[in-house]
């Protein structure tokens, strides 16, 4: 069983492990071409996603409750990035 400590370095150290991946792409690959501020942007909205989720498993008492934001987090942070990477609501900061 994982101490709360543990849970807590986990759940900080999966952004980082996260873009790891589009890292390793741009050494390997000419093909994956992410800028500085392609990482920042990233890295911003998986440490915040990890920094709600973190506060809502500290905070929220009821376990189907700690789920439902969760889940609820997670939803947000795929839509904000979909609409970063192509633009699925045609926002000013659409990607293209």
């Amino acid at each position: 069983m994982m101490t709360q400590k543990q849970k807590t370095l986990t759940i900080y150290a999966l952004p980082l492990v996260l873009l790891c991946i589009p890292l390793m792409g741009n050494i390997i690959s000419k093909e994956i071409n992410w800028s500085a501020s392609d990482f920042l942007i990233a890295g911003i909205l998986l440490f915040s996603t990890a920094f709600l989720i973190n506060l809502v498993r500290s905070k929220i008492k009821k376990q189907s409750h700690r789920i439902l934001i969760c889940v609820f987090v997670l939803i947000v942070l795929a839509l904000i990035w979909i609409e970063l990477a192509v633009g699925i609501f045609g926002s000013q900061f659409a990607g293209s």
